[in-house]
């Protein structure tokens, strides 16, 4: 079977990925298992070491003292020892011995392996006979204590109950060392284990990682190899990008670079017959340009001549003529001007909306009040023009992620373009209509105007043309363009002598959380 060269440098690449992570997995494995054995000393056995440590300690200091109790004189310092000695000793060792095995049973939940939770029951268990030897020692203590505590104490009894105490706590102590030796034994073997496994940890480390370092040199070298014809396709796009587009590069064979190749081949040919249609491209571009850079230098001489207008208007109200015909006929001319100066005013601005357009700011919106928004805006308007709107709106709201103003701009934009169609027949109807589809709305714009050709149809939202005497040809297209901005589309359908239909998709808002 013959792999596909983009199968062939993913394997390869799969192979490098696999040995570094084979690397990387085992690396952290093994990190995890010395850090289990260090978390198991440092929480569990070094714990419990210290513990035994400080009960032998504790017992050897207790020793010193039942064996100066006998020699002690004076009674009553005797008895203040014996009853210090009652009040802290047990309590103090049953703390230790229920410290031990709190520690004990936290070491269990740490172990990793069987011969480690056999090593803590053990413990566990020999803490257990502690606590049961510890309760015959401190019953023949306390009988030594009582002999003790007489004023005139029998000297032979005395000593045959502390000698069976000492030798009780002599067995406590040996217990006690063996379980602290042996938990030392344990944290040296545990560390000498850990650094063991370190050191082999650090060799395969390194020797993996030479193996994943070799994978990744082989799938570079087969990669490259596989990728050698892609240089003669770069000198290609080359010339194509000087404008030869003659370069032929004729691979043949059946892989990826091969159909890539002839691919390119028709691409350069496709390029050759576009060109000329982008170099017009770019002179409408150019011709936008300066239109907004016209209309940029126009508009305050403009404002000046409105103002001058405005100005002379307010001059004629008190000026002496010599005929009513001489004063009508110079307010109507002064009209003239002040209607052409409102009609360049409001060309300027066209151009110059349509050249810099802001971002639209998108915010939820019912699209249905948005709708009614705009009829009631126009309505005045459309009752002149004996225009009647039927609103096919949905039951629901319709919500979609909009800037209102703009999306105001595009809807009052195509009523108004409806209303003066339908005027020139006398008046007509205008449908306005909102749906929601699968992951998108629309909304429906109709009237019952006189419809437009084919070339007209084709040429609609191209920037310049018109179909009204007069017209800018900006309006549609900057309607187009705004759309376009929320990431929606604007269609028209339309006939001759059946009106037209302009469709606006947008994507539907998310539902509110």
């Amino acid at each position: 079977m013959r792999l596909s060269l983009a199968t062939r440098i993913f394997l390869g690449y799969a192979a490098v990925l696999i040995a570094f992570g084979a690397v990387s997995l085992f690396a952290v494995t093994e990190m995890r298992k010395t850090q289990e054995e260090m978390r198991l000393v440092a929480q569990g056995y070094l714990h419990l070491s210290q513990i035994a440590s400080d009960i032998e300690g504790y017992f050897t200091s207790q020793q010193r003292e039942i064996t100066r109790l006998p020699e002690e004189k004076n009674p009553e310092a005797r008895r203040l020892s014996i009853s210090l000695a009652r009040q802290y000793f047990e309590k103090t060792m049953s703390s230790k011995l229920s410290d031990a095995q709190q520690r004990a049973r936290e070491a269990a939940q740490l172990v990793s392996s069987e011969s480690e939770a056999a090593f803590v029951r053990e413990v566990s268990a020999r803490l257990r006979g502690l606590e049961g030897s510890m309760d015959r020692y401190i019953e023949a203590r306390e009988e030594a204590f009582k002999v003790l505590e007489i004023t005139t104490p029998d000297p032979e009894l005395a000593k045959d109950k502390v000698d069976r105490v000492i030798i009780l706590q002599n067995q406590l102590t040996s217990a006690v060392r063996l379980l602290h030796a042996s938990l030392e034994t344990r944290i040296l073997d545990r560390v000498a284990q850990a650094q063991a496994r370190e050191r082999l940890t650090g060799a395969l480390i390194i020797a993996l990682s030479v193996l994943a370092i070799l994978v990744g040199l082989l799938a570079t070298a087969v990669a490259a190899r596989a990728l050698r014809p892609v240089q003669t396709l770069i000198q290609g796009v080359s010339r194509v990008g000087r404008g030869d587009y003659s370069a032929q590069l004729g691979f043949e064979g059946q892989d990826e670079i091969a159909q890539l190749s002839r691919e390119f081949d028709q691409m350069a040919k496709s390029l050759k017959e576009r060109e000329a249609q982008l170099l017009q491209a770019e002179r409408l571009a150019a011709m936008g340009r300066v239109a907004a850079q016209i209309s940029h230098e126009v508009r305050n001489p403009l404002s000046s001549i409105g103002l001058n207008a405005e100005m002379i208007d307010e001059l004629l109200q008190t000026a002496k003529f010599r005929t009513e015909a001489e004063a009508k006929e110079a307010r109507e001319l002064l009209a003239k001007v002040s209607r052409e100066v409102d009609r360049l005013t409001e060309i300027t601005e066209e151009y110059l909306r349509l050249a810099r357009l802001p971002a639209p700011a998108l915010k939820r919106e019912d699209l249905n009040q948005v709708l009614r928004g705009v009829v009631d805006f126009s309505r005045e308007e459309l009752e002149r023009s004996n225009v009647k709107v039927a609103e096919a709106l949905s039951v629901d709201p319709v919500f979609a992620q909009a800037d209102e103003g703009q999306l105001k701009q595009v809807l009052l934009n195509l009523v108004r373009n409806g209303r003066e169609a339908m005027a020139e027949m006398g008046g007509g109807q205008l449908t306005l209509a909102t749906r929601a589809q699968n992951g998108h709305v629309e909304i429906e714009v109709a009237d019952t105007g006189p419809g437009l050709t084919a070339e007209a149809t084709r040429r609609l939202f191209e920037p310049f043309f018109s179909t009204k005497p007069g017209g800018t040809g900006l309006g549609l297209s900057l309607s187009r363009q705004i759309v376009q901005a929320h990431g929606g589309r604007l269609e028209v359908e339309a006939a001759p002598h059946a009106g037209a239909r302009f469709l606006i998709t947008l994507p539907s808002a998310p539902k509110e959380s």
